[in-house]
């Protein structure tokens, strides 16, 4: 049986200041996603801002820029995927109002953090689905009411291509059964009679 390309794996990025900890994260991760880890919450948002990033995994307590922090910022770098804190600190009712999707308390066993990022994968992944057959049902209707000529100079439409080919990429790589959807969803008649 061989293995799953990198390329096709989910990409997560784990956060930790603590080198040995994210090493440790990131190879009880392996396998599961294409990982990727930096060691301050500085490095995070650039690799952030220079990647798709499907997951991140980020500890809170860092020095110079907190976890806390990142998420703070996550909004001005475009992140669309899902966070989930992973840290030796003990959540108060502070977290209530922080945008995270979950929260491990350290340390975490290879399972628990298997599980959290498997679940979380799933979760972006239907999300992703979501948008992809909204923006591909108006590309459907374009493509089969205009003319290619019309439609090849046309910007917005050219962005709706463009976005359908990203989302379902992203889809593909974080959903094992995304093909069989994509069928289910390009086998129905859009088209009047």
């Amino acid at each position: 049986m061989s293995e799953t390309a990198e390329e096709d794996l989910p990409v997560a990025l784990l956060v930790d200041d603590e080198k040995e900890v994210a090493d440790a994260y990131a190879l009880r991760l392996r396998g599961l996603c294409d990982i990727e880890t930096v060691y301050d919450g500085q490095a995070a948002l650039e690799q952030i801002e220079d990647d798709e990033i499907d997951i991140l995994l980020l500890d809170r307590h860092m020095p110079g820029m907190s976890g806390d922090e990142v998420l703070e910022r996550l909004p001005e770098t475009g992140f669309s995927g899902r966070v989930i804190m992973v840290t030796a600190i003990d959540p108060g009712f502070d977290v209530l109002d922080m945008p995270f999707d979950d929260y491990l308390c350290k340390p975490v066993d290879r399972e628990d953090i298997r599980d959290a990022v498997s679940q979380q994968c799933t979760v972006l992944g239907y999300e992703t689905l979501g948008e992809y057959f909204s923006a591909a049902s108006k590309r459907s209707v374009i493509e089969t009411e205009l003319p290619e000529e019309k439609r090849a100079n046309h910007e917005e439409y050219q962005a709706v291509v463009e976005r359908t080919e990203r989302l379902r990429e992203r889809a593909t790589r974080l959903l094992s059964d995304a093909e069989e959807l994509f069928e289910t969803f390009e086998g129905i008649e859009r088209e009047g009679r």
